[in-house]
């Protein structure tokens, strides 16, 4: 590179860290309109292969719509319900939460006495609050809440994104002059999106109904909230399911010692090692994974940048960067380096056996 070249390329990195900065200071300040669109986009490309499967047997396009908006409706009604009412529930049982805490702390603590032990190990529980865990936990289920205030907005935006979908490819290629295979990678990346959101929706869906079933069975309270909870957090790898899993160890703990809490925490392993670590790998594929750094990363990211439901977005949003920079030559390595260790692990494996079957 020579010297009159190099003011250049610094200049040219100012600049796009200058609009890095600005984009994402627009998102910020944009998030009462944004969110809701990102909502609406992600119904739209879960529900898009049930709109074309109707579509193909005939069912006119208007007719298809509405008839899974009006499935959607029913589901996200149903959600209302059980947000509307844990949201009352919890702020009215967080004090006696911490009240049945401070309890068995003082039980403890006597126990301890009673044998000529020093109770100083339990100083660190004074950090532990379960009424204020709760009330964190009610907030985040009114912040959820609040979006779902936004319905009508969501679910308009998401009709017309269903209906104008089947003439997209055509109005890109009129728009750009795209050449074929430009339009049938754009048809993948959109293909790979659908993939890993139904996928990923359908695992959720599974891991919070058998938390819920698990919960209900054992005795715990709230049982349904644990399952929506699950079923939420599942979209975060790895660290979503121990979040998950905390205010119910807790509940566990002060209900019923810890026995039962550890009954509860049993529940919870047994299900999220299951479907995490052995289900979504193998449905996922190798490349649709992203490394626990990373997944942290954007936790702390989106969450910073739109709060609560910025950190339930984070992982899906995260994802299809990535699977949009898998599609590209220039960027393509950034996705790996995305990726998990196994998922990179396998790509590994899958080049060395192309090479060796190209020799």
């Amino acid at each position: 590179m020579t010297l009159a070249a190099r003011p250049r390329a610094g200049s040219r990195f100012l600049l796009t860290a200058a609009a890095v900065v600005v984009v994402i200071a627009g998102l910020k300040l944009a998030q009462s309109l944004v969110i809701p669109f990102l909502l609406a986009l992600f119904l739209a490309i879960i529900c898009l292969p049930v709109v074309s499967w109707l579509t193909r047997r005939k069912v006119p396009t208007a007719l298809a719509v509405l008839a899974v908006v009006l499935v959607l409706l029913a589901v996200f009604a149903g959600f209302g319900a059980v947000i509307g009412g844990s949201v009352n529930e919890f702020a009215a049982f967080a004090s006696q939460y911490q009240e049945r805490f401070d309890g068995l702390q003082e039980s403890v603590t006597a126990w301890l006495v009673a044998r000529d032990i020093e109770p100083e190990s339990l100083d660190m529980l004074e950090m532990v609050k379960p009424g204020e865990l709760m009330n964190l936990f009610g907030a985040a289920l009114k912040g959820l809440a609040a979006v779902l205030s936004n319905l009508f907005l969501i679910v308009l935006t998401m009709i017309f994104m269903l209906l104008e979908a089947a003439s997209v490819p055509t109005k890109v290629r009129a728009a750009v002059g795209s050449t074929r295979m430009d339009i049938d990678r754009l048809t993948g990346i959109v293909t790979q999106v659908q993939r890993y959101l139904a996928i990923k929706t359908g695992t959720s869906l599974a891991t919070g109904l058998l938390i819920g079933i698990w919960t209900a069975a054992i005795g715990l309270e709230f049982a349904v909230v644990w399952g929506l909870v699950a079923f939420l957090l599942n979209y975060i790898p790895s660290i979503g399911s121990v979040v998950a899993a905390v205010p119910a160890v807790f509940l566990a703990l002060v209900q019923g010692g810890v026995g039962y809490a550890l009954l509860v925490a049993l529940g919870y392993v047994v299900v999220n090692v299951t479907i995490g670590n052995f289900a979504e790998p193998y449905l996922l594929g190798r490349t649709l994974g992203l490394s626990t750094l990373v997944v942290f990363l954007s936790l702390a990211f989106w969450g910073w940048l739109w709060g609560s439901i910025g950190m339930l977005l984070s992982v899906p949003l995260t994802m299809i960067i990535k699977i949009f920079l898998e599609n590209t030559r220039d960027l393509k390595w950034v996705a790996i380096m995305l990726d998990s260790g196994r998922g990179a692990a396998r790509r590994l494996e899958a080049a060395e056996a192309e090479a060796g079957s190209g020799n």
